[in-house]
């Protein structure tokens, strides 16, 4: 089985039904570690020797966080801006994460039509998501479909749907621990979503 290593960034957890749903979800799996940026760094101060050689042990990285102003919170950015150094993660001696795979699984505020060209955030959460891509790929990790929990402060009120999520998210989280997992199953994919709306 291959490690899972999820990276959450939420600054406000405790208060997060949907953030806390999805990860006791994934809690299930063997081999899933999750790393709360929040709770290990309330000061901010990364650790980026320990941070590396958490990377360096995972092969599967999942970035769990909200979708605040097309971006995420500001703990990632820091995380990323550290982390993910030259002759570590890229550049000619920056090796350590390639042939990784990269997921993010967002939370929206906004629904999934407001995603859209014709919707109110004009751009798809694909098209929003480029900068995680072109990183991921900088890094040589292959970027695959996001998970999105769309409009997630009315999703707590349809505990059938969040379970339905839930249950997929865990589902694909399991995929991915297999030594056979196979990307091009779900690369043609705008978002993972796609796979069961289909």
């Amino acid at each position: 089985m291959r490690n899972v290593l999820i990276i959450l960034a939420h600054p406000n957890l405790a208060n997060s039904q949907i953030n806390q749903a999805l990860l006791n979800a994934v809690n299930k799996n063997d081999k899933v570690t999750i790393h709360d940026l929040y709770s290990i760094y309330p000061d901010g101060v990364i650790d980026i020797d320990d941070e590396q050689e958490m990377l360096t042990n995972a092969d599967v990285v999942i970035f769990q966080h909200p979708f605040y102003w097309y971006s995420a919170p500001a703990i990632l950015k820091e995380w990323l801006d550290l982390v993910l150094q030259f002759n570590y993660a890229y550049g000619p001696k920056g090796e350590a994460l390639k042939g990784k795979q990269w997921l993010t699984v967002l939370t929206t505020g906004g629904s999934k039509n407001a995603y859209s060209t014709e919707g109110h955030n004009r751009f798809t959460i694909r098209e929003l998501l480029t900068p995680f891509d072109q990183t991921a790929h900088l890094c040589g990790m292959e970027f695959l479909p996001p998970l999105v929990a769309h409009g997630a402060r009315n999703l707590g009120k349809s505990p059938e749907r969040l379970k339905e999520l839930c249950e997929q998210y865990q589902s694909f989280v399991t995929e991915l621990q297999q030594d056979d997992f196979d990307s091009n199953t779900v690369n043609h994919l705008d978002t993972l979503n796609q796979r069961w709306e289909q």
